[in-house]
């Protein structure tokens, strides 16, 4: 194969779609940290701050919805492992144009939990979103990016 030419691994050499087989791999600690942001108007942020948005706690409803899509990621993204997950974690940090999401996955797996941190993150964005579309008409979602991901072995017997 060609520099140029990338190598899928859902595709087989016909080019059908298929899941990879991870079976074969080390079992692994995991870790991956994803990040976005929503950008709102100032009075919508005050109004969340003061829990005064009429469908209720903005962040904390998007919290909860952030750690339930981590969870659901193979559900909601074909050909993608279910997980078991040993933590998800949603954290916000509320700013004077909008709102950074962190989501924090670890697992112990074949394979690497990146989906979820990035599904956990969007969903927290689209949670806010929902919850304060009827006052702020000018929302945007920024870029939800993979910022961390490491593995580490874990020896057999352990």
């Amino acid at each position: 194969m060609s520099n140029s030419t990338p190598a899928f691994s859902h595709l087989d050499a016909d080019g059908t779609a298929r899941m990879v087989d991870v079976s074969a791999k080390p079992i692994s600690a995991r870790v991956a940290v994803a990040s976005g942001a929503i950008r709102l108007q100032a009075e919508t942020l005050a109004l969340i701050e003061s829990n005064q948005i009429g469908k209720g706690n903005v962040l904390g409803t998007a919290r909860i919805a952030g750690i339930q899509a981590a969870k659901k990621t193979a559900e909601l993204i074909p050909l993608c492992h279910p997980l078991v997950l040993d933590f998800v974690g949603i954290d916000f940090d509320v700013g004077e144009t909008g709102i950074a999401i962190r989501c924090e996955v670890r697992t112990v797996g074949r394979t690497g939990a990146e989906m979820e941190a990035l599904t956990g993150v969007a969903t927290a964005a689209l949670t806010i979103y929902d919850m304060c579309k009827a006052v702020d008409k000018e929302m945007l979602i920024g870029e939800v990016t993979l910022d961390h991901k490491a593995k580490t072995e874990i020896a057999p017997g352990n």
